[in-house]
């Protein structure tokens, strides 16, 4: 039974939703307070005070991360033409926002991210985006065969803060390989627990299916197969940033109340769509428990 403050929140979580998805528009106070059917004349304080950040410091966090997401895994789009994007006339106001909120110009942050900081100054963005998850359901879980598949992977050892740095490796050499996510499937092996597992011993594979030849001598990239089997597969349409929430239920509720046992080979994930070529809210990764 729906509660007088689960409908409250699912008001304001439409809010999200249209700022993730209209983030190129002009958000005014007036167009958001009407998407949650609030007054706007206490709008901002309900924001507040629901999601723990004012209602144009969440939009401007939202629009920095699409910047540095672009500028770090898009090295062809011009840092004018992203300032443009995050809605700034001029370079220089996007350049001292970027530097204000994440420590670092946005030329500086192409060449060398520092991601521990970038991490930190979206933290209220993340919190404010999972604080009011909606839970899964045991109905959203679907057996499947999984297909034998031929991958290259590239193995990030340490650290999951500093991901981005060998991400953006992986999409270089991609990118050099000719393998584009349209027509070579990008997936996550997970080797390790972040949880449970000491940072400096944190490992995962960032991979990309093809059956091509390609040498991979001083890459660091190797060859692997993800087995063919049975899998719980859940779909998880939004933010892929952070995947434990789901991975959690589906080990703590979902396996428990399935009566199924695991296979031993680890937990996967392709990732279907990407921000920021879809709005954050249209992304999908689907996550893979292996089966016995």
């Amino acid at each position: 039974m729906t509660t007088a403050t689960d409908r409250y929140r699912q008001r304001l979580l439409r809010v999200l939703d249209h700022i993730d998805a209209h983030l190129d528009d002009d958000l005014d106070v007036a167009t958001l307070a009407g998407v949650a059917a609030f007054s706007r004349f206490h709008f901002h304080r309900q924001f507040t005070a629901c999601f723990g950040l004012p209602v144009q410091r969440y939009i401007q966090l939202a629009r920095l991360k699409r910047a540095s997401f672009q500028l770090a895994f898009r090295e062809q789009q011009p840092i004018t033409a992203i300032a443009l994007d995050a809605g700034y006339d001029a370079p220089e106001a996007f350049a001292r926002a970027f530097r204000k909120r994440l420590g670092q110009t946005p030329s500086a942050f192409r060449a060398d991210p520092a991601w521990q900081p970038w991490l930190t100054a979206l933290q209220p963005l993340s919190d404010a985006r999972t604080q009011h998850m909606t839970p899964f359901d045991i109905a959203d879980v679907t057996i499947v065969d999984f297909p034998e598949t031929t991958i290259l992977a590239l193995p990030h050892h340490g650290d999951p803060a500093t991901i981005g740095a060998t991400i953006q490796r992986f999409i270089a050499w991609r990118r050099a390989a000719r393998l584009p996510p349209a027509s070579s499937a990008t997936f996550n092996i997970f080797h390790s627990d972040p949880l449970t597992t000491a940072a400096a011993d944190y490992r995962i594979d960032i991979a990309v299916a093809t059956d091509r030849a390609i040498d991979l001598t001083g890459t660091g990239m190797h060859a692997a197969t993800i087995p063919a089997g049975r899998c719980a597969r859940l779909r998880i349409t939004g933010s892929g940033d952070n995947l434990e929430p789901a991975a959690s239920w589906l080990y703590g509720v979902w396996l428990p109340a399935s009566g199924e046992e695991l296979r031993d080979y680890p937990f996967f994930c392709q990732r279907v769509s990407f921000f920021p070529d879809v709005p954050e809210r249209e992304a999908v990764t689907d996550l893979f428990v292996p089966l016995a």
